[in-house]
């Protein structure tokens, strides 16, 4: 489920980031081209920005994307590490619900009940407003489904979380790959010394 959810968010700012970028390049042909210049190419780049500012949030949350200092997780292990990591998860899912999801929805109510409208578009601000609970909520699910792999592990759990993996059982540092090609490599190395015995 949530990789489906993961898979539409990420194709939904896909989208809207080629949308951005088809606007900016048309008012920048209105504006040196002998034509009138557009006049909501601007707003419309700027809504745009908002949508995949907040909504990149909550995807870069899902993939642990998020600038963070691990210097203590790091030197944690075993079920101190496990605590600090539920306790970090649930902060995140407490300020997404409150800051996001509760003033964010109150925030677009008002916006709709004041009847308050932009400049060019004349679209309600309601519709700009409601991606602040939309990406609020989107935290919330995916701290919850955070919380639910890091409870439910039986194993100590690494620091990074991968979502195309989706297991913290599994590092992300790439140690296990490295240590597959070593051990590779010297099976490879005994099958060669017998072959040059031979031919010496």
């Amino acid at each position: 489920m949530m990789q489906k959810i993961e898979k539409a968010l990420g194709f939904v700012l896909g989208t809207l980031l080629a949308l951005m970028v088809l606007d900016v390049t048309w008012q920048i042909l209105t504006r040196f081209l002998p034509m009138q210049p557009s006049s909501y190419t601007e707003e419309v780049a700027r809504y745009l920005l908002v949508w995949i500012g907040l909504l990149g949030g909550a995807y870069a949350y899902r993939k642990k994307s998020h600038l963070g200092i691990d210097l203590l997780s790091n030197a944690l292990h075993g079920a101190k590490r496990r605590a600090l990591q539920i306790f970090v998860v649930l902060v995140c899912f407490a300020f997404a619900a409150l800051a996001m999801v509760y003033g964010g929805a109150k925030l677009m109510l008002l916006t709709f009940e004041l009847e308050q409208t932009s400049a060019a578009l004349n679209l309600p601000m309601g519709y700009v407003y409601s991606v602040l609970p939309l990406s609020g909520l989107l935290i919330c699910l995916f701290s919850i489904d955070h919380l639910t792999e890091l409870v439910t592990a039986k194993e100590e759990l690494p620091c990074e979380f991968d979502s195309e993996v989706h297991s913290y059982m599994e590092g992300t540092d790439g140690t296990d790959d490295a240590n597959a090609s070593v051990a590779d490599a010297e099976t490879k190395q005994k099958q060669k010394q017998p072959e040059a015995a031979v031919e010496a």
